[in-house]
Formats: C-alpha cells, structure tokens, sequence
C-alpha cells in the first residue's frame, strides 16, 4: 500500500512539474555551450523533463543494473533536473575509489537538506574538508582502531552471550525466533555500550523505538531523494516529507541529548579525566576544548551519533541475517561451517572472536554473502571539479552512483556470478579460481569485492562489522540448528529482497531454533 501511495504522489508531482516547467524549459533546459561540448559518456534515450526516470523502479540497485548490463559500465543519467554518472564496473570504480579518490571525496547533498535539525552536520554526508578529516581520523585512531576495539571486545561477547540466552530460552519453549529483529538488537546495544556507554534497554521499549527510527531513516532517505529531481519545484519534494524528517530527527535528537546530559553530570561529579572513556567523551573533550584542532558544536556530535546508529546497526544486522538465510537454505554449507567450528574451538566452550582468524570457511562464507547482498548496494559520490574518466569528460558537481552490487557480480570478475559459492573466497594453489587476496579485500586494482565501499569514503568500521558477524554468526550456527517456519513452504528460506536504498530482505527470517550445543547449560 506504501509503495502505491509513494508512485501517486511521483506521478502527482511530475505531472505538475510538467505542466509548471513547459512554460520556462526554454530558458531552463537549454544546453549551454559548455555542455554541448563536453564528450560525456554514453546516455540510454531519454524522456524530456524527467529524463531516465521513467526506467527506474523501487529496486533501485536492481534498475541500475539492468542499465549497465544494456548500456555499459559507464552511464551519464539524467533524473529530472539532477545529472548523475553511474559506475558498474571494478574498472571504473577503481577511478572512483583509487586514481582520483580525492577528486571524488565528497558526497551529494539532498535538495533541502539545509531545512533538517541537523543540516549536514553529520560525518557521512558533510562535504570533504577540515571537519570531515578530523571526524575520518577520529574514527580510525580512537573507535575502530586496533586497541580499542580489543577494549571493546568483552562487550561484544556479553551482548552476543545474551543474544544466545535469548535463542535457548526461544527454543526451550519451541517458539519461533525472527532473526532480523534479535541481531538488531546485539548491533544496536554493541553499538550505545561503545559509543555512550549504555544499552538501549527493552524497558519502556527503548530498543524498539530505536530500530524503528533506523529503519525509518532508510524508508525517508530513498524518498528525500525525490526532491533532487524537481529543479525549481523541489520544495514540493520537502512539503510532502519535510515533516515527517523533521519529526524523525526530533525523536533522534530526544534520545541523544538524554545521552549527552548523562555524560555531561557524570563528568560534572567524577571529572572528565577517566581511563574507560567511550567516544561520547572524547567529543565532549573536543567539544570543551578551546584550542581544538577542529572547533565541534554540539549539533556536529548529536548527528555523528546519528550516523553511526544508521550505519552501524542496520546494514551489519540485515548481514547477518542473509547470512543466516543461505547457510539455512545450503544445509551442507551450514554443516560444513559447523564441523570447522568444532575442529577449532571444541565442543566443550563458545566460539569466541580470537578464533575468527582460524576459521577460513566461516569467513568466505561471510563474504560471499556481503558479495550477493551489500547493505549497501549503491554508494554515492559527487565530482569536486571538472575531471577525466576514461576519456569522458566528468562535469563539476556530478553526482555519482557506484553499484556495488552491480560489481560484484559482474560476470567478467566473478564466475557464476549470482551462485551462492563460498569456495571462490577460499585462497586455494590447486584451483584455477584463485583470487588474490588484495583483490578480496577491495586493495587491489581490480575492486570486485567491495560490500562497505572503498577509498576516502569507504566505511571506516568494516574491520569491526566483520569482526560482529563472523562472531554471532558462528556462535548462532554452533549453538543451534534451524527449522524454517511453516508459514513458508517449511524448507527454503525466501531469498526476496524488498525495495528501497538498502538490501534487505523483503520477508523476515523468522525461523524455529533447536539447541545443538548450550554454552550456558553448567550455569542452568
């Protein structure tokens, strides 16, 4: 029904663009000089005024491909009044991510952006500079760095203690157990207790809300996107969603100045020179600081919170449950993952993250699944001046469409490209299908593995998603075995993912547990 409403209100809205625009396109769409002589890249036909939007569907990752596989791996796309390249290829997202990764360091900004609480005060969105290179560093020497994320790795291990008293306690009384929802749980609590250091408790349905507003800020980004293509009309696009961003970023902002106060009396009383300071403090430090490198307003950290709950929560949850739902549906594979635990680990103690490194299989198993299902299928850029790609001439202020998912599953990079084979990951002399481990790792030339992005862009915190879903997943596989619910056909999972900006699945995995091996069992 959403769906349905959201195509009336497009058609609504370009109808009356249309019909506004016909009387000043003229002046509006007339080609410059500039332009006309620029060799830009090969364009599909278009529409007049709305361009390439007509060949777009709500699977926007999936229309994206189906142009490239028709028209090449390099697209210049024209969605109303916004131009933006499209890039499908490891070739040509090398450009993007490697040889001129500077020139292509910012972000596209939304068409009212500047009207919400938090204007573009966030770390994923703000524009390359000063503030972007202090937050990046940030990211790199104090929340994912190595030591600390050794720091935070006893919390990572209580909630996925806790996540598995859950499931026993589910399969004890042979109830069904949806995925999705308790592995959002571990993410989300993960992520408060090492950034805030609290957990976003079930009281009062705390951590429910907190899901929903992730998930909601999914739903509202790919329809803020509308804005972008009206030109002059583009205020249409913010009267029909500009108060439902506006009430989302309030609830957000609720939640996070609570935190802040907390921190702000607890350091009041205790001082702020403590030995266990989660990321909150060190902002506040900055925050404090008179002689800081960069000068950080209270707005810049409530929206760095927000972008962390938005990237950290949803897209290593919506992993691990894809994860969980081909292991599901390749029994053997889930075995043979399985055996490979117990090889290593035992059958007598819990799977813990220091025996990540010894479980090979575990891990392509992981990557194979981020190969087919990227959190993120579409990464943006924006062009910061006039450059090259290829021979084609890259205006200023392009916006750019990577397609990861696109890329990785490019026929020319990968064999059988949309089978579920996480053999192809396993680094192996005796196999013709060898690939280099840089390539793997998205380091290469070749990029052909890059589920988090790449480059100045790319998510600073893929070391620690790996970490969390190599971790749950195999402490989920060794604990229990799976019976899918009768409310499908009772023995496939339904692999449908469902429309939007992100990869998610369109049905939830809800699924029976049947206690294989209980950790706790000596402590019951």
């Amino acid at each position: 029904m959403d769906a349905m409403t959201d195509i009336q209100y497009y058609s609504f809205f370009f109808f009356v663009s249309i019909i506004t625009t016909l009387l000043i396109r003229s002046i509006l769409n007339r080609p410059t000089k500039q332009t006309t002589s620029l060799h830009l890249p090969p364009s599909p036909p278009a529409l007049p005024l709305i361009g390439h939007l007509h060949l777009l569907t709500p699977f926007l990752y999936k229309s994206f491909h189906s142009l490239s596989n028709h028209y090449g791996p390099l697209l210049y796309l024209r969605f109303g009044s916004a131009r933006c390249l499209l890039v499908s290829s490891a070739s040509v997202a090398s450009e993007i991510f490697k040889s001129q990764d500077l020139t292509f360091s910012s972000r596209p900004i939304f068409a009212f952006a500047d009207k919400l609480q938090y204007n573009n005060s966030g770390f994923i969105t703000a524009p390359y500079g000063d503030y972007w290179r202090f937050m990046k560093k940030l990211c790199v020497t104090k929340l994912f760095a190595t030591k600390q994320l050794e720091v935070s790795r006893g919390i990572r291990r209580e909630e996925i203690e806790r996540l598995l008293r859950k499931v026993v306690e589910s399969a004890r009384k042979n109830e069904n157990v949806d995925v999705g929802a308790e592995v959002m749980k571990l993410t989300n609590n993960v992520t408060c207790r090492v950034v805030m250091s609290t957990r976003c408790s079930e009281q009062d349905g705390e951590a429910e809300k907190v899901r929903d507003l992730v998930k909601e800020s999914f739903e509202l980004a790919a329809k803020l996107c509308f804005g972008d293509v009206l030109g002059p009309l583009k205020k249409l696009g913010f009267w029909l969603y500009g108060k439902q961003a506006l009430d989302l970023t309030r609830r957000f902002d609720e939640l996070l100045e609570r935190v802040l106060k907390e921190h702000e009396e607890r350091r009041k009383r205790d001082g702020s020179v403590r030995e266990d300071k989660d990321l909150m403090d060190i902002l506040l430090d900055v925050y404090q600081d008179e002689e800081a490198e960069v000068k950080i307003t209270r707005t810049h950290i409530k929206a760095f919170f927000l972008d962390l709950f938005i990237a950290g929560t949803d897209t290593s949850a919506e992993g691990m449950q894809w994860v969980m739902a081909e292991l599901i549906n390749h029994p053997f594979v889930f075995n043979k993952v399985r055996e490979e635990i117990e090889s290593v680990v035992g059958k007598t103690r819990l799977v813990e993250e220091s025996d990540i490194p010894n479980l090979s299989y575990l891990q392509a198993v992981v990557k194979e699944t981020l190969r087919l299902y990227p959190p993120g299928p579409v990464t943006t850029r924006e062009c910061r001046q006039n450059c090259k790609i290829n021979g084609y001439d890259i205006p200023e202020k392009t916006a750019v469409a990577i397609n990861l998912y696109a890329i990785m599953r490019d026929p020319d990079s990968w064999d059988d490209p949309n089978e579920f084979r996480p053999e192809r990951f396993l680094v192996s002399l005796n196999k013709q299908e060898k690939l280099d481990q840089c390539q793997v790792e998205g380091k290469g030339q070749s990029f052909n593995f890059v589920p988090f992005g790449a480059g100045r862009r790319g998510c600073p915190g893929t070391t620690l998603a790996f970490s969390m879903m190599n971790t749950a997943v195999a402490a989920l596989v060794q604990c229990f075995d799976w019976k899918v619910s009768e409310e499908g056909d009772g023995t496939k999972v339904d692999m449908q993912s469902g429309p939007g900006m992100s990869l998610h699945m369109s049905h939830p995995l809800i699924v029976r547990p049947i206690v294989h091996f209980n950790p706790f069992a000596a402590s019951m």
